[in-house]
C-alpha cells in the first residue's frame, strides 16, 4: 500500500508543479480512464459467463482469486520474497 500512496503523493506534487508553471497535464481525460476501468471490467465477464455456462456458482472467493488480481493488479502483500521464493520480491526501498 505504501508504494501507491507515494505514486498519489508524488502525482500530486508534479500536479502542483505544472500548475505553477501554467503547464497542461499529459494525463489522460477522465473520461478515457473510465473507458480504460470498462475494459478491465468487461474482461472478466467471458471467465464468470463461462463459469456460470459450466454450472459453477460464482462466489466471493473465486472473484476474489480470479478477477480481483486482474482488475486491480497486485497488491502489496506484506510478505518477503524469501518466504515466497517463487514469487518476484515485493518488498520496497526505504
Amino acid at each position: 500500500m505504501k508504494m501507491y500512496l507515494i505514486s498519489l503523493g508524488t502525482g500530486l506534487l508534479v500536479g502542483v508543479i505544472y500548475s505553477l508553471l501554467n503547464v497542461r497535464s499529459p494525463a489522460p481525460p477522465v473520461i478515457a480512464l473510465i473507458g480504460l476501468l470498462g475494459m478491465l471490467i468487461g474482461e472478466q465477464a467471458v471467465p464468470v459467463a463461462k463459469r456460470l455456462i459450466s454450472g459453477n456458482p460464482v462466489n466471493v472467493s473465486w472473484l476474489n482469486s480470479r478477477c480481483v488480481p486482474h482488475v486491480f493488479g497486485e497488491l502489496p502483500t506484506g510478505v518477503d520474497s524469501k518466504d515466497m521464493p517463487d514469487q518476484p520480491s515485493t518488498r520496497e526501498i526505504g
